[in-house]
């Protein structure tokens, strides 16, 4: 796999938001619902996705510059470090590694028995023969113990699959689940991330494509369209209609929360230019808080004339006259 450096575009150095802003960027640009037509989007965005998830976690990001984990997060296998190659006598460079022992005898003590029967009778019976790694004798090769797990059945992982799901805003703050529905079919409620923002994926391991072992699904969230409330970040914000006298003389107005109905105080006054906030009404965050619910007045006029009303406001318009636009509206 390539450096998940290389794989977003940015330096080393880079900060978490620079990291954030090359994801995004490259997400939607290779989005498969984007890309439906370009066979290559699912593979890139895959990348991009497993790229993130290494340099998108602190803890992750740290192991990977230590060259603890790779490019795959899998930790790094150092058993062996000090060989050189399987084409010499595997030791250690400038010294005799292990004792100057040959790689096959070193293999035969740590796997044992785990060879008998793929060309040898058993672990003394025949140390010096080639035929247990694939040689005269005809026996298996080590890398075909390792690749087969039948009679001719070459091992292969499955790739990864890319899907969106679309999260309820409800659910976010209810359930705290999301149903998905994969391309192989199957359906899973998968646990909502605290805090997530929309485009982050979640990788569900050996839920892919099928092969010896699995690939793995990896799920991207996005917000479901709500009929009330937009999301900005972990804050929802919703228009509130009021009527002109509600504007004016202010009140008490029921007003919908994902959770149910609150009362909102609506001073005298009010116009669409100034929101309220309701607290902690909002989506959850990462460190276990809740975002606000940002609440901006509309006022509407009744439907129809109204002769009283116009007389009102022709009056009003000879007694008081006003502008509520700037200089800068000309």
């Amino acid at each position: 796999m390539r450096d998940p450096y290389d794989v977003l575009g940015v330096s080393r150095s880079a900060n978490e938001g620079e990291i954030k802003k090359a994801f995004r960027k490259l997400a939607k640009a290779y989005h498969p619902d984007a890309n439906a037509n370009d066979p290559k989007a699912q593979e890139l965005f895959s990348e991009i996705n497993s790229a993130y998830e290494i340099l998108g976690e602190p803890e992750k990001r740290k192991k990977f510059d230590a060259g603890e984990i790779g490019p795959d997060g899998k930790p790094r296998f150092t058993g062996f470090e000090g060989f050189t190659g399987a084409g010499g006598a595997g030791r250690r460079a400038g010294g005799g590694g292990f004792g100057g022992r040959n790689t096959e005898d070193i293999l035969n003590d740590i796997f044992g028995d785990a060879f008998s029967g793929f060309g040898r009778g058993g672990r003394g019976a025949g140390r010096a023969s080639s035929s247990r790694f694939g040689g005269a004798g005809g026996g298996a090769s080590f890398e075909d113990v390792f690749t087969q797990t039948g009679a001719g059945a070459t091992t292969a992982k499955g790739s990864d699959t890319v899907t969106t799901a679309k999260v309820k805003l409800e659910d976010i703050v209810g359930s705290g689940k999301v149903r998905v529905t994969l391309p192989s079919g199957k359906t899973l409620d998968v646990k909502i991330p605290p805090g997530f923002e929309p485009g982050q994926p979640i990788r569900l391991k050996g839920q892919g494509a099928q092969g010896t072992v699995a690939g793995d699904a990896i799920v991207v969230l996005v917000y479901d369209i709500h009929p009330l409330f937009r999301p900005e970040g972990h804050n929802l914000k919703l228009d509130l209609p009021l009527s002109l006298d509600e504007a004016v003389l202010g009140g008490k107005v029921r007003v919908p929360t994902l959770e149910g109905s609150v009362e909102l105080t609506i001073p005298p006054g009010t116009t669409g230019g100034k929101s309220l906030r309701v607290r902690a009404r909002g989506l959850p965050t990462r460190e276990g808080g809740r975002g606000d619910l940002i609440v901006t007045p509309r006022i509407v006029l009744p439907d129809g004339t109204d002769g009283g009303l116009e007389q009102l406001m022709t009056r009003w318009r000879e007694m008081k006259p006003y502008t509520p636009r700037g200089p800068e509206f000309g």
